[in-house]
């Protein structure tokens, strides 16, 4: 139960460390290719760090009895496997188009930006819901 704990509280602390990491980044005016490599590559660590805290949460919760706990964060292991491939493409591809000039791509890449910090907040809210719900 102990590594079910520390695992559960490492997926806690790594999804609202990102979050409060990424929300000052929308400061970035996302103008340059650094911009977009820098705000790119936050997001790539953090979809490995999710993962990772995510998977590790899982099979710690459900070696300590909690399947429900347990299904629900190998659901989000799952959810950064898929953002990861879907995000960081696409920031790629408008990262390169702002180094093209293409003047669409700057809102592109803020869009996706914010999107990906909506996508974070849920998660948040879904992983403390789930703990008031099923930890009882």
């Amino acid at each position: 139960m102990f590594a079910a704990l520390f695992f559960t509280v490492a997926l806690l602390v790594t999804t609202a460390y990102f979050i409060m990491g990424s929300i000052p980044l929308l400061v970035l005016k996302h103008d340059t290719p650094l911009d977009a490599r820098f705000v790119r590559g936050f997001f790539n660590t953090y979809y490995v760090g999710a993962f990772v805290s995510a998977a590790a949460t899982a099979i710690s919760l459900a070696f300590a009895g909690r399947p429900g706990l347990s299904a629900g964060a190998a659901a989000l292991a799952l959810i950064a496997i898929v953002l990861r491939r879907k995000i960081i493409p696409k920031m790629d591809a408008l990262g390169a188009q702002i180094q093209s000039n293409v003047m669409d791509a700057i809102p592109g890449f803020r869009r996706t930006h914010v999107i990906a910090i909506v996508i974070n907040v849920a998660q948040l809210v879904a992983i403390v819901g789930s703990l008031i719900t099923f930890g009882k």
